[in-house]
């Protein structure tokens, strides 16, 4: 299995036969919008192919995904039910699904969780593999801005929503999960809580936008507890997960 960064919160799966593109945004290339590992290799790969977005937020899906399918016709669209009802796609588009809803089909299963802001996250089985994609899950505490009240509430919702994934998924083989400096001190505290409540294989940071310095400085943490780290330098850069 191939995993593959795209950009900030974009990942690309690959297994025998099957293509998974997560929380597309921008393809990987820096100066053109429709080149990149995307359009250039992962739209003509052979198999079937999956696109899955987590919510409506722009930096999470872009509506061209779905002109996607003048070129694969094939494709399916696993979407936050969000999406449907903030009017960012139509309802013949793809299908649908919110917490605890399931997709599943002969290749894959995929189970909707929660977040501490909008839409949902994934939790995918595939070939005997448990993968977590947070969306935007995460223990958004804004610790230099927040009121202690709000930051005590938004532990407190985000410690339920992994509570109740672990009551699921209480070992998971690769997880990708927001790691993002703009949150200030302690900014790495939900994935550190994350990796403390639910075992995680391998840890992939996400939601750094360029700051590769900032997503990457979890690692030493994340390896304290277990995980093997995937350090992330460049978009379009792939890693051969086991």
């Amino acid at each position: 299995m191939k995993l593959t960064y795209i950009y900030h919160s974009g990942f690309a799966i690959e297994a025998e036969n099957v293509t998974i593109i997560i929380d597309y945004y921008k393809d990987s290339s820096e100066t053109a919008p429709n080149q990149g590992v995307v359009h250039d290799e992962l739209l003509h790969r052979p198999g079937k192919i999956y696109v899955l977005s987590s919510h409506f937020h722009p930096d999470h899906f872009n509506r061209d995904i779905l002109a996607w399918k003048e070129q694969r016709p094939d494709i399916h669209y696993i979407l936050s039910k969000d999406i449907l009802q903030s009017h960012r796609a139509s309802k013949d588009d793809g299908t649908y699904i919110d917490k605890p809803e399931v997709y599943e089909d002969d290749t894959l299963r995929i189970q909707a969780f929660g977040s501490t802001d909008a839409g949902i996250s994934f939790l995918i089985e595939l070939e005997g593999m448990k993968i977590f994609h947070a969306g935007d899950l995460n223990n958004w505490h804004w610790m230099e801005e927040s009121t202690e009240q709000e930051v005590r509430k938004a532990e407190g919702d985000f410690l339920a929503e992994v509570k109740f994934l672990q009551q699921t998924a209480p070992a998971i083989d690769l997880v990708m999960f927001p790691v993002d400096s703009r949150l200030g001190k302690d900014y790495f505290r939900g994935a550190k809580q994350f990796v403390e409540q639910i075992k995680t294989s391998i840890f992939v940071p996400m939601h750094f936008g360029e700051d590769y310095a900032g997503g990457n400085a979890f690692r030493s943490t994340a390896q304290a507890h277990g995980c093997k780290f995937i350090n992330i330098t460049h978009r379009g850069e792939k890693f051969e997960i086991k």
